[in-house]
């Protein structure tokens, strides 16, 4: 567990001998804060962490990193040039007391990174498009069968949450997995500065994000930071399937693995079969071995999900018995939820977010499925010069897929348009603007042959659809 002594060496090099308080987390929300918790005040456009030092202290924290002149509530340490050493003969007794840095973000990173490097892990990266949470915490399940294991928990994936999660690192913990979120290029190499990956997987490169970080050439050559940053004894896990991944496989010094759907990949796996939400079953081979497997990930798109765990599985020596009890009893966490509403009508509920890679999988989910199938398919944001493409994409597919097409949103028109292109009647098409239209629109219309969709972006409050049908359909 890292302590004040480890917080102090690493923001001014000099560790000092009688700061032993324990750090017991670190935290951004003061609601989180718990007895010898760090509390980062992180200033922000709408809410300033400053504000809530005094109620992270009331919940227990021992030390908070300011960046504002605290002193004349709080105790207060510059250490901005450095810490006189008699500043800190007290510091055990002055808890609990702020540090003023320059930065507190910075600070943050600067403590994960010292923290980091004191702790002998191997640690294994991930990030891609579309499928790195669902990746990251079925790669955490098959690594737990041999080793304690550490991962980001939730979404805590940028250069704030990353480094909150390396600080929970302690010398028991054999293994860590870290997703990694990627907005601008450089931000993957800031995270990977600080978490020093052994081992990289890349899940697949989309059109996520392109409003922000341009071409999915751009979106490639961030992510690839990932795989440029893993040393020569390292290895990289790249989707063969993927041009965008394979071409990553020259771009770095380590070990690279391929895994996909092609015989030409090193782990490849065929007669993938949807046994709907039973699951799937597919058969793995790798140099010589050939291992069915039946496993409780919704969609036939799963099985690059436990192509990407097996692979870690295999490079961090798990037996295939450890991977494939990993595999079959893994809780990870599926975005996609099947729930069941009064009336009896199957609704898939897949509305945290929405790309068209991730659209183009729930509908295909949608199509092995039986039943009178009801797709409901919002706006998807982000998508820069790739708006136009991807609605007409998801679409099409809608058109091919679906009994009946509900769009929401003013982009989804373009969704609605390629459905009838596709073949889909016009009258089994309906477009709506918002939630509460599809509400009331859906209300006494769905009974129990029906199989239901509903997928958007999260600023389309999708999921508002979900929980009325739910409570009261």
């Amino acid at each position: 567990m890292i302590s004040l002594a480890d917080v102090i060496e690493a923001l001014t090099g000099i560790r000092p001998t009688n700061a032993t308080q324990a750090i017991t987390d670190a935290v951004i929300h003061s609601q989180r804060a718990i007895p010898g918790a760090l509390f980062i005040a992180i200033p922000g456009q709408r809410v300033d962490g400053h504000d809530f030092i005094e109620d992270a202290f009331k919940r227990g924290a021992a030390l908070a990193f300011v960046q504002r002149d605290m002193s004349a509530k709080i105790p207060t340490l510059d250490i901005r040039q450095g810490l006189n050493p008699e500043a800190w003969i007290q510091l055990d007794a002055e808890i609990p007391f702020c540090l003023f840095v320059e930065d507190t973000v910075k600070a943050l990173q600067t403590i994960a990174r010292f923290w980091r490097r004191k702790n002998d892990v191997r640690v294994i990266g991930i990030t891609g498009s579309v499928g790195k949470s669902t990746t990251k915490e079925t790669i955490a399940e098959v690594l737990e069968q041999r080793y304690l294991t550490l991962k980001n928990l939730g979404n805590l994936n940028n250069e704030i949450g990353l480094p909150l999660t390396l600080l929970r690192l302690n010398e028991s913990y054999e293994r860590v997995v870290l997703e990694m979120g990627f907005y601008v290029p450089g931000e993957i190499a800031l995270l990977c500065d600080m978490a020093l990956p052994q081992v990289g997987v890349i899940t697949n490169i989309g059109t996520v994000h392109a409003e922000r970080a341009g071409s999915q050439e751009t979106i490639a050559r961030g992510k690839v930071e990932l795989i440029q940053a893993l040393p020569a004894d390292g290895v990289a896990i790249l989707n063969y399937d993927d041009p965008w991944v394979r071409w990553m496989a020259g771009q770095t010094k380590a070990r690279v693995l391929f895994y996909g759907l092609s015989p030409e990949a090193d782990l490849w796996a065929d007669e993938v079969e949807s046994l709907g939400l039973e699951g799937i079953r597919f058969c793995l081979h790798y140099q010589g071995d050939a291992i069915y497997m039946r496993i409780p990930m919704i969609g036939r798109h799963s099985v690059h999900t436990a192509l990407r765990a097996a692979a870690v599985g295999l490079v961090e020596g798990l037996s295939w018995q450890e991977i494939n009890n990993g595999l079959r009893t893994t809780y990870a966490q599926l975005r996609l939820v099947a729930v069941r509403t009064q009336c009896g009508a199957l609704v898939l509920d897949d509305t945290y977010n929405s790309t068209p890679e991730s659209a183009l999988a729930a509908l295909n989910l949608l199509s092995e499925l039986e039943g009178h199938k009801v797709a409901i398919l919002g706006d998807m944001l982000e998508l820069g010069s790739y708006e136009h493409q991807g609605h007409e994409k998801v679409g099409l597919r809608a058109g091919e897929v679906a009994d009946e097409l509900i769009t929401v949103g003013t982009r989804a028109h373009t969704i609605a348009r390629a459905a009838q292109k596709a073949g889909l009647p016009a009258d089994n098409i309906t477009e709506l603007e918002n939630s509460d239209q599809v509400i009331e629109f859906l209300r006494n219309r769905l009974n129990e042959q029906d199989v239901v969709l509903v997928k958007g972006s999260r600023a389309m409050h999708m999921e508002e659809i979900v929980d009325t049908l739910e409570a009261s359909v």
